[in-house]
């Protein structure tokens, strides 16, 4: 029937169900006769009314239609099934053939159309063909389901030569490692990654404890990852362990290296070299033994160059590295992302989801999905949530993957300034995310900070905004610290 299935007790392949709609007896019998056998189950119905109850009870993998019936014809009842579900095949039996017409039901989902008196031989060839390619399908989803389990690693999932030679670094690496740099696109997998180093590591029962450096504000950081004693500023009541203390004898993950500020970086570079940390506010310092994945989405080697990362702490962290392909790069992967996100969604939501249809298929494999595994996890996150049925058909996925290359007309050729040209695709970005600015601002690259920066600009030139902005981010807008950043400077539109 459909391409991805999900049933945990397909042993065996179940019977090949054929509805045949026909307000004709003589002929319900005479389909029943030629077509029913061991693996093949014929449900008549005589009555068009009750098609598509009938349809929705046996759920068939074929419909034998006749085109002219009392009260309704064979043409509304196709449109009702293509409706239902677009993988079911349907012949239509008619004893008043017309080319126009037989054009018009193949364009609107039926698989042939045949006259009456009906061709048994070339019923039989059709059915025969239908039932040949259902098996395969039938086979094919099988095995599919047994690459699935063969091609998880610890969370990830894949079988293109690039994953799986990610998959054989995290083996060999993850006994032995002390420091670790994990690089990738926003949304590859990085900390999935970092959790299985974890989880094979020799640590793998002590504290996993993660910092996005991106989030913090950077009058924050040093107290986040080494800890304070009481009196070291305003409201420091009491001490506080840090993420290294925390972690000590585990790993601490290091999400966003790239945005984490040089005066704490200086004190990273410490850390890792000597192995111990000093809190803010004291003198002493503690000894610690904690291994540090760190992970960014940036290039490195150039935010060494424009002096925006301390070289020294670039070479320190990637002795080892781990690069994770794009998707784009692996497109052989997302057949398999498919079905395990949808297979985990159907369990969590409580579905009885057994698919996606051939179109929605197809439009997700077109999709160039520049957000990677994560943005197929949210797609199909929000398809099983609309569906209705047991497939995920294209109603169901959100727009944009439906239009992927959809542009305003009136930019194009336009010429325009660099500046007029960011101004339109910052704005562009955020109505494409609904004003998300977590998300706006991993798809431009950019920290948080940066891009509230260039919504402020934005603003300033007189354009409409393009959200609501937050009280608490804008005065971190204020800061030296953040204004210091340099990243609106040197990553032009």
């Amino acid at each position: 029937m459909s391409w991805v299935e999900y049933s945990s007790s397909m042993q065996t392949t179940p019977s090949f169900v054929v509805l045949a709609v026909d307000d004709d007896p003589q002929i319900l019998l005479l389909l029943q006769a030629v077509l029913s056998s061991g693996d093949i189950k014929v449900v008549p119905v005589s009555d068009p009314g009750k098609a598509m109850e009938s349809l929705k009870q046996h759920k068939p993998m074929l419909v034998l239609l006749d085109y002219f019936m009392p009260g309704m014809n064979g043409m509304e009842v196709l449109d009702q099934i293509v409706e239902f579900d677009p993988g079911i095949d349907v012949i239509f039996l008619t004893s008043h053939y017309s080319p126009q017409a037989a054009v018009e039901a193949i364009r609107r989902g039926a698989a042939d159309y045949l006259t009456k008196p009906i061709d048994i031989n070339m019923l039989l060839g059709k059915v025969g063909q239908l039932v040949s390619v259902w098996r395969h399908r039938h086979l094919t989803s099988s095995l599919d389901r047994q690459l699935l389990e063969a091609f998880q690693f610890e969370g990830l999932v894949g079988r293109s030569p690039a994953m799986l030679e990610v998959f054989a670094r995290i083996r060999r690496i993850a006994p032995h490692f002390r420091n670790i740099l994990v690089t990738g696109a926003t949304g590859t997998g990085k900390e999935l990654v970092a959790k299985a180093l974890h989880r094979l590591s020799p640590v793998a029962q002590r504290r996993f404890a993660t910092c996005n450096c991106g989030a913090i504000v950077e009058s924050l950081i040093e107290s986040e990852l080494f800890g304070y004693v009481r009196g070291a500023f305003t409201g420091a009541t009491q001490d506080k362990v840090g993420l290294f203390e925390y972690a000590d004898g585990g790993v601490l993950f290091l999400d966003e290296i790239g945005e984490m500020p040089l005066a704490t970086q200086t004190k990273l570079l410490r850390v890792l070299q000597q192995q111990e940390i000093q809190r803010v506010g004291s003198p002493a310092t503690r000894k610690v033994d904690v291994r540090v994945i760190a992970a960014t989405h940036r290039d490195l080697i150039e935010m060494v160059k424009e002096k925006r990362f301390r070289e020294d702490l670039f070479y320190r962290l990637s002795m080892i590295d781990i690069k994770i392909p794009p998707l784009a790069d692996r497109k052989e992967d997302l057949p398999l992302l498919m079905r395990h996100f949808l297979e985990r969604f159907a369990q969590q939501y409580g579905k009885p989801l057994r698919g996606l249809t051939r179109r929605a298929q197809i439009a997700m494999l077109k999709y160039p999905w520049p957000g990677n595994v994560r943005e197929i996890e949210n797609c199909l996150g929000h398809a099983c949530m609309m569906a209705d049925g047991e497939f995920v058909d294209l109603k169901d996925l959100p727009e944009r993957i439906m239009t992927p290359n959809a542009a305003p007309a009136d930019d194009e050729g336009e010429l325009v300034s660099l500046e007029e040209a960011q101004r339109r695709y910052v704005d562009k970005v955020l109505k494409t995310v609904g004003g998300n600015k977590v998300r706006a601002a991993e798809i431009l690259k950019v920290s948080r900070a940066t891009l509230y920066r260039m919504i402020a600009a934005t603003n300033g030139n007189g354009s409409e905004s393009s959200g609501d902005t937050v009280g608490i981010e804008e005065k971190r807008l204020e800061s030296p610290a953040v204004n210091s950043d340099g990243c609106l400077k040197s990553r032009s539109f």
